[in-house]
């Protein structure tokens, strides 16, 4: 069968790929659509990301949807023929973060499309995928593929809204609208949230942001001083969802955060140098959130059900052949949201 593979920065190819058997707690999927991710792009463009390194051919990929093609003789949950999304997350679940319920944090995280380990996990950009049973979330007969192919990274914005907490009736920055930004306004007015301000650097994101629930939207390259008018009486907002990775778009909105408030880091980007006194006068919340757990089939839920509508977010299905195409295409912000390969 056909995968994308990266061997090493801008070297992507299609090439025959092997699945392992599917044993008799496995399913074997025939995947149909896989959104490319910025943790993909950073490997096509490259090699990794911080001290991760791709140190062997790695097939990429992490959301993924398709069809049970077959299952092994102890599964029940799916059957040949069912829609279903694939959970890239496979705790080891005995280990200490397991057994206390943080899966997400497990010391032995089998996660698609991840150089972290060596011999590296194996993505989900191929024909067939053969994943453990648990993985195989069923979808609803009626639910399209390329909607079901976004509930990883909303699953992330899920989580994220956890780690904030109360969103009801609360003012929400987001900073960075990207593809997981986007999400967040989504998740965000979802919640009930009283307003939604995002920024970025461009746009067309910023534009997308705007479609799909913000009500103010700011390009900070073009407006540097575009949140200072959320300035006053020490700041405006309840809750912020960074995810730029940015030091600068976090600063900015430490500077615009109301005293109590939470700001959720959901971008990763590098070490960085902050204002520790106006956090620690504030009494601001900095919380980190990390991957998911429950969340991805809570989102299997909200894409099914239409709660939340990602159409607006998907900007091309482009066919496995021309997947360089696609990584090119994924990464031009101004022409691009998420781009997904169909297989």
């Amino acid at each position: 069968m056909k995968a994308a593979v990266i061997h090493a920065a801008h070297d992507l190819r299609v090439e025959e790929f092997i699945n392992p058997p599917v044993g008799p707690n496995d399913v074997e999927v025939r995947v149909s659509n896989g959104g490319i991710c910025g943790s993909d792009l950073h490997y096509y463009h490259d090699g990794g990301f911080g001290l991760i390194r791709v140190r062997e051919a790695m097939v990429l990929g992490h959301e993924i949807a398709g069809v049970v093609a077959s299952v092994g003789a102890n599964v029940s949950r799916v059957k040949p023929g069912d829609k279903v999304a694939v959970n890239p997350s496979l705790p080891c679940n005995i280990c200490r973060y397991c057994l206390e319920g943080k899966p997400r944090h497990c010391l032995d995280m089998r996660f698609y499309g991840s150089a972290m380990r060596f011999p590296h996990v194996q993505g989900g950009f191929r024909e067939l995928l053969v994943c453990a049973e648990v993985q195989a979330v069923k979808l609803p007969d009626g639910m399209a593929l390329e909607r079901a192919a976004f509930a990883e990274p909303l699953s992330v914005c899920l989580h994220a809204a956890n780690q904030a907490g109360q969103l009801q009736g609360r003012r929400v920055l987001v900073t960075g609208t990207g593809p997981i930004g986007a999400l967040c306004v989504m998740v965000a007015r979802h919640a009930g949230a009283r307003e939604i301000v995002t920024t970025d650097l461009a746009d067309a994101p910023l534009a997308i942001a705007r479609k799909v629930g913000a009500d103010q939207a700011i390009n900070m390259r073009t407006t540097p001083d575009g949140l200072a008018q959320f300035s006053a009486d020490k700041g405006h907002f309840d809750v912020v969802f960074e995810c730029s990775g940015s030091v600068h778009a976090l600063t900015a909105a430490i500077g615009v955060a109301r005293p109590g408030a939470t700001i959720v880091q959901v971008g990763i980007g590098g070490d960085m140098v902050l204002p520790i006194n106006t956090i620690v006068a504030k009494e601001l919340n900095l919380r980190g959130t990390f991957r998911f757990d429950a969340e991805f089939d809570w989102a299997v839920d909200y894409l099914a059900s239409g709660a939340i509508d990602v159409a607006p977010l998907l900007t091309e299905i482009v066919p496995l052949e021309d997947a360089v195409r696609a990584f090119d295409l994924a990464s031009d912000r101004s022409r691009a949201m998420k781009v997904q390969l169909a297989f």
